[in-house]
């Protein structure tokens, strides 16, 4: 594909999805352990490398739209996956975006939905980086 501005040859980037879980167990919403588990072993089980070990912090309480949960994140050679927890709304934000070109995006979503026992999802899976270019530019 080539760059309508530049003329040069073109790829995409790579692929992002994302999840919004409701209905989830606020349990297993509220464990650290947990997440940390997730995003410790998900990157290998998806064909990609940690550069770092998961982060797993509490987010206090702050308005009425969040009522505090926990937020995790993990960086990837292939870029990052976070996961934000809402347990008192029995909610979960998930994001895993990545330079490689496909990702087996029901795969994950099965895989969030049994991990926080999930009973409902809205998932989004699109190209990013459109006219990354296959080459060096400088």
């Amino acid at each position: 594909m080539k760059n309508k501005t530049t003329g040069k040859d073109t790829c995409t980037f790579g692929v992002h999805f994302t999840l919004d879980g409701y209905k989830g167990d606020p349990e297993k919403l509220n464990d650290p352990e947990l997440m940390g588990r997730i995003l410790n072993e998900l990157p290998e089980k998806l064909g990609m490398d940690k550069l770092t070990e998961p982060i797993v912090k509490y987010a206090e309480p702050r308005h009425i739209k969040d009522s505090g949960g926990y937020s995790g994140f993990v960086i990837i050679a292939e870029s990052h996956i976070s996961i934000h927890t809402f347990p008192k709304k029995k909610f979960v934000s998930i994001d895993a975006y990545t330079c490689n070109n496909e990702m087996d995006s029901a795969w994950i979503e099965r895989y969030f939905r049994d991990a926080y026992d999930l009973q409902e999802t809205e998932v989004q899976f699109f190209k990013r980086g459109l006219n990354f270019p296959k080459e060096d530019l400088v």
